[in-house]
């Protein structure tokens, strides 16, 4: 066994070194970083972006490797409290509420916090810990969501470290799945299966997601498993699957219409029935005359009140702004643009593209995705992380590139106003857009 695994060694001695570094940098992230400290935030960033490309490049084929490593840079953060986001507190208040058969749809935490008889353990810490602008606020997490958030509650012992080490256990494994249906799908595609590593190592997907508790990774296991199920020709638990992913984050909502050319008429049409039924059954519990008010309420705040880490609209409100344009105005009529270009971009990829071949599909679902990104007024960084996944999928790599310039937005956590450095974002999207521009010609020029 000792020679076994000194031969070991000395076969992956370099990457073992890299590893261990890796280690020794998200250790420092969890557990040292204060997200006020950019430059520090700017340094491992880019270091770990730096060991994630030589791991991948020199250990492509070493899947368990890459397995293992990916897990164990995972569960460094399993204790630790998040400090790049403070959402965690508004998902544990969710899943106490839920945990109390109460509707996380129905009240305000501004409004609930001032009843004597709220039985929500550590209310207040909770109440305190979300901010302002999420206790004025619904909640705008679909039932899926909650239902892990009451999980967590639960089996968290009215611990807020307990809640988030629930939480955290269940992206990690939802990570794992994604790394392993990714795989079989990359290979029923014919791509290579090491792609799904640029997915699994990205530091990006290990920080905001396991480390900074966002639920993008367990609405992706249920959207790469769905795909999965497409490409065996399962497609009924597909639409069972694809509704689940729906049911944690609404994003995979934007990509339904292209599956009216991916099936036939009458195939789409049955998709479509059991991805309705599946969602409002998932739905149904939480379901009341106030609901459906609240909740698409709060949702449209994301189009005309919020904005950070703008592409498009940031160049758009600088030129407005020239003509004596009023930000928060030009921000409300924008909101109400942007979902009719939304629609038309996707009603184009669905009539004008050949999506009946999966790999066509997932390729319009990249291209219609990043199109909404670019125009949005909000992209917060760990909303790249679905590019991140369906780019592995695909000929494209511009979303890896994106995934790391995003850490540039950061910046504007170091502040206390969160007042964005337009030339670090002008940087990030410079980046993208040139690395996007470069694909496309040479795409091109080889078709």
């Amino acid at each position: 066994m000792p020679n076994r695994i000194i031969t070991y060694w000395k076969l992956h001695q370099v990457s073992m070194i890299l590893a261990f570094l890796s280690l020794a940098f998200y250790f420092t992230f969890a557990y040292y970083l204060e997200r006020t400290d950019f430059i520090m935030l700017l340094t491992l960033f880019v270091a770990l972006f730096f060991l994630c490309f030589k791991l991948v490049q020199f250990e492509k084929w070493n899947f368990k490797l890459l397995l293992a490593v990916g897990i164990i840079f995972r569960l460094v953060f399993l204790v630790a409290e998040p400090n790049l986001s403070q959402d965690f507190y508004r998902f544990i208040w969710d899943g106490e509420l839920v945990s109390h058969f109460m509707n996380p749809y129905l009240n305000v935490p501004n409004t609930l916090i001032d009843q004597a008889d709220l039985a929500i353990a550590n209310a207040v810490e909770l109440h305190n810990g979300m901010g302002s602008l999420s206790a004025k606020h619904y909640s705008n997490y679909p039932p899926l969501n909650q239902l892990i958030f009451a999980l967590a509650a639960l089996l968290g012992g009215k611990s807020i470290l307990g809640s988030i080490v629930v939480m955290r256990g269940t992206i990690i494994l939802a990570d794992i799945g994604i790394f392993y249906f990714g795989r079989k799908l990359l290979k029923n595609i014919n791509q290579s299966p090491h792609l799904i590593c640029w997915y699994f190592l990205n530091p990006l997907v290990i920080i905001e997601l396991t480390g900074n508790l966002h639920f993008e990774g367990v609405m992706l296991f249920f959207f790469v498993w769905a795909l999965y199920l497409l490409s065996v020709h399962k497609w009924q638990w597909a639409a069972v699957v694809y509704a689940c992913s729906i049911s944690v984050k609404l994003v995979p909502l934007l990509f339904l219409p292209l599956f009216l050319t991916h099936f036939k008429f009458k195939k789409s049409v049955v998709f479509y029935l059991i991805i309705g039924v599946t969602s409002l059954l998932l739905f149904a519990p939480f379901y009341s005359s106030e609901f459906i008010s609240n909740y698409s309420q709060t949702i449209g705040l994301w189009f005309s009140n919020f904005e950070f880490n703008a592409g498009i609209y940031n160049g758009i409100k600088q030129i407005a702004t020239q003509f004596d344009a009023k930000p928060w105005v030009l921000i409300k009529t924008y909101g109400k643009i942007t979902p009719i270009i939304t629609i038309a971009i996707v009603l184009l990829f669905t009539f004008l593209r050949n999506n009946q071949k999966l790999t066509v599909l997932i390729t319009s679902m990249l291209w219609v995705l990043t199109l909404y990104y670019l125009m949005s007024t909000t992209v917060h960084p760990w909303y790249l992380i679905f590019l991140v996944v369906l780019t592995a999928f695909t000929k494209y790599r511009f979303a890896f590139i994106w995934s790391a310039a995003v850490v540039l937005s950061y910046f504007a956590y170091s502040l206390v106003d969160f007042k964005e450095n337009l030339w670090l974002l002008a940087i990030e999207y410079l980046a993208v857009f040139t690395f996007l521009i470069y694909e496309l010609l040479a795409y091109r020029n080889k078709t």
